[in-house]
């Protein structure tokens, strides 16, 4: 009897000594297509020994307490900002998720020592032939193009992994993401059909300390300078002084270079005092920063955070994208996906801007569930180590084109906007005109699909939908994640490109307005011994609330329907409405 149970208990401890085996052919579904994404055509199988990087997101052990602590808001809390070590700690995988997936890079004779390991090891990048990637992921492969951007990506229709690794892997890239640097969206425009303005030398001392909005003259309805929106938006009278804490970051994408030159030319036109002023080009993942290449969008941005923020010390981003895919060749090649690129970047910082501002997104349903899902919780990483993070809404109203769902039903559906649709940021809608101002008819706005409304936007968002009614019923998600939070001008603005002036539109042009008069309540936070707003929204929809210009008139039309209306209160079109800098400084400077 003895002999017996020596002997259970020595076969007990080998089985515990002794994991499991697993089986790494036993395959489920991690995310697939109906149809091809629109936009993009198969092209030729992907060549077997073509090589890339994989990127590997793994589950991150304690993200709900990062969660916890970025909603934190009651005053005892609001402004205690995590350092990089202290996120890290949070979104670290357990190791047992590092020793299953690391079994499972070695099953495919893939050595785990070679990874680059980020963000505290919960993104694994390793260098993979297509023919390698095909085995472990149960796909094809194939080489697709983007008709309208000519671009070729490597890319598959669906995915799958073992059953042992869902529990420990949220995303797999380049999968079925098929956006590129060259196929985003940028949410800005040129207006040919507004006249530009050489300066604005004679209104511009009409708009020092207005008084009120009704002082604003009328041409800011027509043409939008630094000095209008200082006006609007109450901070013609604040000086920064904390410059040397506080930065404000633009991240830039399509190869889009904010210009130098142009920057005098605007400050020589448009803000005097300015002049000599100047910004930081970081470039990212190869970024360029080619002075004989002004981008639209690019010297939209930087000329009007500093328009608004100087001398704050503005950043901008430049984020490179893959090589194009070069059939013959062997050089492995980048995943081509921004977000990533540039998130991992700057949470690799040890210290990041209190300010950001983004103009640029995809339609929602193009972003694969899982892929949505990790690069929003990435912004919130950023947002907890004190970063507010501005992005536009974008302009398509409701939804652009033929609203059809691409799950293979073509419902019509209003489509929201990603990352506008992610919680962990503060989105920008457009208005138009002054006394007063208006909701512009491209402001995007809606409910996500992918996100659940946060309970912070539970009040206002609820006295909306109730006071809608049955108007769009079926249309939209009304448990989604709501959009815009808030807005700001997004017509007009005189923007320099190649020394000329031209007339621009846009969320894009909304966001970093918008961002800019962050960066000033930031400064002043800082300027008292205070830490940085951080993530915006639990306050703004609680404490700030009463901090906006509240926009009650127009709307945001698109898929066949009036879209949504602006009106009192939080609407889908503008968000909380403007913001009102010195009733801001007041309730949460």
């Amino acid at each position: 009897m003895l002999l017996s149970s020596v002997l259970f208990l020595g076969l007990l401890q080998l089985a515990v000594a002794k994991p499991i085996l697993k089986r790494w052919d036993d395959f489920d579904v991690k995310h697939a297509w109906v149809e091809i994404p629109r936009g993009w055509e198969l092209h030729a199988p992907a060549p077997p020994d073509h090589k890339f990087n994989m990127r590997i997101g793994l589950k991150q052990d304690r993200f709900d307490d990062l969660v916890t602590a970025l909603y934190e808001t009651c005053p005892c809390r609001y402004g205690q900002h995590l350092s990089k070590e202290e996120v890290e700690a949070l979104v670290a995988p357990h190791p047992h998720t590092v020793d299953v997936v690391d079994s499972w890079l070695s099953a495919h004779g893939l050595e785990p020592s070679s990874a680059q390991r980020e963000n505290a090891g919960s993104w694994i990048s390793i260098t993979v032939s297509v023919e390698q990637a095909s085995r472990m992921l149960n796909t094809t492969y194939n080489v697709y193009r983007h008709a309208q951007a000519d671009d070729y990506v490597v890319r598959t229709m669906s995915y799958s992994l073992p059953t042992v690794l869902h529990e420990h892997v949220g995303v797999v890239a380049p999968t079925t993401y098929f956006g590129t640097m060259r196929s985003m969206k940028a949410t800005s425009f040129l207006q040919p059909d507004i006249t530009p303005i050489d300066s604005d030398v004679d209104v511009a001392p009409k708009l020092i300390n207005p008084g009120s909005l009704a002082t604003v003259p009328s041409s800011c309805s027509t043409t939008i300078t630094p000095a209008c929106l200082r006006a609007l938006y109450n901070t013609s009278t604040y000086v920064p002084t904390a410059t040397d804490k506080n930065t404000l970051g633009v991240a830039g994408y399509l190869d889009e270079f904010a210009n130098r030159a142009d920057l005098q030319t605007f400050f020589q036109r448009f803000r005097t005092d300015a002049v000599g002023g100047t910004f930081t080009t970081v470039q990212v993942n190869g970024g360029g920063d080619d002075q004989n290449d002004p981008g639209v969008e690019a010297n939209l941005d930087i000329q009007y955070t500093e328009g608004i923020s100087f001398p704050t010390p503005n950043v901008y981003f430049s984020t490179g994208g893959s090589p194009p895919f070069i059939p013959d060749s062997n050089t492995p090649t980048n995943t081509n996906e921004p977000y990533l690129d540039w998130l991992n970047f700057v949470l690799n910082q040890t210290s990041v801007p209190q300010t950001f501002t983004t103009s640029y997104g995809d339609d929602e349903q193009t972003v694969p569930f899982d892929y949505a899902t990790q690069v929003c919780n990435l912004f919130a990483q950023l947002g907890v180590r004190g970063a507010s993070i501005m992005f536009s809404s974008g302009d398509d109203g409701v939804g652009g084109g033929n609203c059809q769902n691409n799950d293979g039903t073509r419902t019509v559906r209003f489509q929201p906007n990603f990352p506008a649709s992610c919680p962990f940021v503060t989105t920008v809608g457009g208005t138009i005109r002054v006394n007063p101002e208006v909701a512009v008819s491209f402001s995007g706005g809606g409910f996500s699909n992918y996100f659940a409304r946060p309970s912070f936007q539970d009040t206002a968002v609820t006295t909306f939908l109730n006071t809608l009614g049955s108007t769009n019923a079926g249309l939209f998600n009304t448990t989604g994640r709501a959009y815009p939070d808030v807005a700001a001008q997004g017509q007009g603005f005189q923007v320099v490109i190649g020394g000329r002036v031209a007339s621009v539109g846009g969320t894009s042009a909304s966001s970093p307005t918008f961002a800019g008069v962050i960066a000033l309540l930031n400064d002043f936070r800082l300027s008292q011994g205070k830490a940085s707003l951080g993530f915006l929204n639990p306050i703004i929809y609680s404490t700030g609330i009463n901090g906006f210009n509240d926009i009650t008139s127009g709307s945001n039309p698109g898929c066949g329907t009036n879209g949504f209306t602006a009106r009192a209160g939080w609407d889908p079109v503008t968000g909380l409405g403007t913001p009102d800098f010195g009733k801001l400084q007041a309730l949460i400077g």
